[in-house]
């Protein structure tokens, strides 16, 4: 469902964020929030092996229950500094579209915060940073208190070519 909104002055601007429940996480000092019907669950970190010419986001793969799956390191991403693994690191494991049919793959993140319910008025539209940076991933941003969450796409974290290697990366382990 996407909602057309048009602030004064201004084009008219897309929100695809619903209302709903979102699992919020921490990722470089900054609030996140992902629609927690995508959510499979939520596990500590583990040992992830890593897969030889994957890009440097795919931080490899883990043995979930018999199941290989790949994980995708979000802060490297999503373009910030790496660092160590903490004891409040996680992977959020997730299903998204990809065409049609579904991955199963882990986001690794800092922290998990909680999960919000998020109102259609808290919801704003991505702002335009300009033509040279993509934010197609962002569904919108949610104001919570004096705070602001930013809203991502699942389905859209990686592309349609990067969800491929990444059931490539599967294959290969």
């Amino acid at each position: 469902m996407n909602t057309t909104l048009k602030l004064a002055g201004e084009e008219a601007a897309t929100v695809s964020a619903r209302p709903g429940r979102y699992l919020t996480f921490s990722l470089a000092a900054e609030e996140y929030g992902i629609e927690i019907l995508k959510v499979q669950e939520i596990i500590g970190i583990l040992n992830v092996t890593r897969v030889p010419c994957t890009p440097p986001y795919v931080r490899g793969v883990i043995n979930l229950r018999g199941k290989v799956i790949p994980v995708v390191d979000l802060r490297c991403k999503l373009g910030f500094e790496t660092r160590p693994d903490t004891e409040r690191t996680c992977i959020i494991v997730v299903q998204v579209q990809s065409g049609h049919s579904d991955v199963i793959m882990g986001l690794i993140v800092d922290s998990v915060s909680e999960v919000l319910n998020v109102s259609a008025e808290q919801i704003e539209a991505t702002p335009e940073f300009g033509s040279n940076i993509s934010t197609e991933f962002i569904l919108g941003l949610a104001k919570i208190a004096k705070n602001v969450v930013i809203l991502l796409d699942a389905d859209r974290i990686l592309s349609s070519g990067e969800l491929r290697d990444a059931k490539k990366v599967t294959a290969a382990a």
